[in-house]
């Protein structure tokens, strides 16, 4: 996006980077996470796990998907009242509880993931290197294609343990 349409810059420490791309990136992240995360959805070889079955003696993979996987209907907030009266919306919308894990995990991927890219360029002009190798070139080497992810890799780490696993007796 700011390649194309990009005129006002970010920051100084990566000139190239622009508000118009910040935004448009992020905006695009949003929406293909939550198609991509519909997509998984519907295929079952994503959402049940495959199990050795000794009836049958070979693998397989029948469950009934847990509730993150199926559709939830959800109440609008009081607060929407008076627009879903105006709008002709139903009082409930419905859409799959893993679209929520989706969404908070693009969301700060596109809001703070690119921070990881500005920590590395500060680093790289803290010691005067221009890329960190020369293993892709025109890239500034594998770290510099990495540098977001390990700052998303934190993130989905805490994100996975504060929100998403249920604590058991054994763990606690």
């Amino acid at each position: 996006f700011g390649f194309f349409m990009g005129r006002t810059p970010l920051i100084k420490l990566s000139p190239k980077k622009t508000w118009e791309g910040f935004i448009g990136g992020g905006l695009a992240t949003v929406v293909m996470s939550l198609g991509l995360a519909y997509f998984m959805c519907q295929v079952p070889y994503l959402i049940c796990p495959i199990e050795y079955s000794a009836e049958l003696e070979r693998m397989t993979m029948s469950c009934e998907p847990s509730a993150l996987f199926r559709p939830q209907e959800y109440g609008l907030p009081d607060t929407v009242t008076t627009w879903r009266r105006i709008l002709g919306i139903k009082e409930t919308v419905t859409f799959y509880p893993f679209f929520i894990h989706c969404f908070f995990m693009s969301l700060f991927a596109s809001i703070i993931g690119p921070f990881g890219g500005f920590f590395a360029s500060g680093f790289k002009r803290a010691f005067k290197i221009k890329d960190f190798g020369d293993l892709i070139p025109g890239h500034g080497g594998i770290m510099d294609r990495f540098d977001c992810q390990f700052l998303m890799a934190t993130f989905v780490n805490v994100y996975i343990h504060s929100f998403i696993n249920i604590p058991t007796p054994g763990k606690l």
